[in-house]
């Protein structure tokens, strides 16, 4: 009971797999544009409440100050994220933000002796909840339940200091526009704040388990064909707009059709799952490695040459052809090995599908000069 507890807590915080990851850049994006419009449309508000409304000027002034900060902010972040400037911290700065701005407008009633407002402001304390929702966008848990503690923490704290340095139901506050201060109803409030977390973290969960099925091959694990596809094309993009290097492989099981015909398709699909393994713990968390279809694998290595490329492939070939599996009740070991061809851009072609095809063509190449070897641009490394 107690592991099992321990491995909830420890998927709760583990980081997004590269699916999600690139969905959150997309999200934070998305969320970067939502709050730069709702900042800019914001700003009218608190103009037109000073000239139509100008015997409450405090709060013209909070929400001036609030959204002008927001819009400058919201400017700020949109930049980084638009000249992708990325880094790991961002979602949690910007949702820490978002939640922060909304405290900071509750805590500025208070130093304006408006305790009323920031304990049962029916505007301002709603904000919480957009922000708590756009958390689920960046497809993160981590970035969920840091949101939600903080805007728990921050408006638990807002609340007491109302509650310990004002009278805050005296006569003397009447007709109590606000309404009156009453403990159960902030309660109720940060139970509801912490509801709307787990919503936005039971969200993200649902996420991660869609964007699985949608882009993980199910007998391998890896990635599919149409992501394969999507992120050939997003690194070759990216490494144009740098300069950078990038290097695709085409592997394929040596003599699979055989190996069905002796052993059945369930140890083929064993051989599949345990090659699938092997190149998913072989390359790096920026490397994207997938099953194309039936024995066929790919792997794209960013910033990665044509010649470092064929040394992590042969590494991964002998890897393969060392490892023996066991097959059938009877445990059975077979060994199995794999041809490759290599395709880097520019040197060899300057889009997805021309780069694909001569690393396919190198591929076959391999099959026809007795299978087992890697081949790059213009070298063979044999078994």
């Amino acid at each position: 009971m107690r592991s099992s507890s321990r491995r909830f807590l420890s998927s709760l915080w583990s980081r997004p797999d590269p699916v999600l990851a690139q969905a959150a850049i997309a999200g934070e994006l998305l969320v970067a544009r939502v709050r730069l419009a709702l900042a800019s449309t914001l700003l009218l508000i608190p103009l037109i409440d000073s000239v139509f409304f100008p015997d409450d000027p405090n709060e013209a002034i909070v929400g001036f100050s609030l959204t002008t900060a927001t819009f400058v902010l919201s400017m700020i972040v949109y930049l980084m994220i638009r000249r992708e400037f990325n880094p790991s911290w961002l979602s949690f700065a910007s949702s820490g933000l978002d939640v922060s701005l909304v405290s900071t407008g509750l805590a500025m009633f208070l130093f304006m002796n408006e305790p009323h407002t920031a304990v049962n402001s029916k505007v301002v304390f709603e904000g919480y909840f957009l922000a708590i929702a756009g958390t689920s966008l960046r497809y993160d848990k981590r970035v969920c339940i840091t949101a939600g503690l903080l805007a728990f923490a921050q408006y638990l704290a807002i609340v007491a200091y109302a509650a310990t340095h004002w009278d805050l139901n005296n006569p003397r506050y009447a007709p109590f526009e606000y309404g009156v201060f009453g403990w159960a109803a902030q309660v109720s409030r940060l139970i509801i704040m912490l509801t709307a977390s787990g919503l936005s973290l039971a969200l993200v969960f649902r996420s991660q388990k869609l964007l699985e099925l949608a882009t993980r091959d199910p007998l391998t694990g890896l990635f599919n064909r149409g992501y394969v596809d999507d992120r050939l094309d997003v690194e070759l993009s990216r490494a144009r707009g740098y300069g950078k290097v990038l290097t695709l492989a085409v592997i394929d099981v040596d003599r699979f059709k055989s190996l069905n015909d002796s052993h059945g398709h369930q140890s083929g699909d064993e051989v599949l799952r345990r090659i699938g393994a092997l190149l998913h713990s072989s390359f790096r968390q920026s490397d994207t490695a997938g099953r194309y279809g039936g024995e066929e694998f790919v792997a794209i290595l960013p910033e990665t040459d044509i010649g470092a490329a064929s040394v992590k492939l042969e590494r991964v070939r002998e890897m393969v052809a060392s490892t023996p599996v066991e097959l059938g009740p009877n445990q059975q070991e077979i060994r199995v090995t794999i041809s490759a061809g290599l395709a880097s851009f520019p040197q060899d072609a300057g889009n997805a599908m021309q780069l694909f095809s001569i690393a396919d063509e190198r591929m076959f190449q391999a099959k026809r000069n007795g299978r087992n070897q890697i081949i790059g641009a213009s070298s063979c490394v044999n078994a």
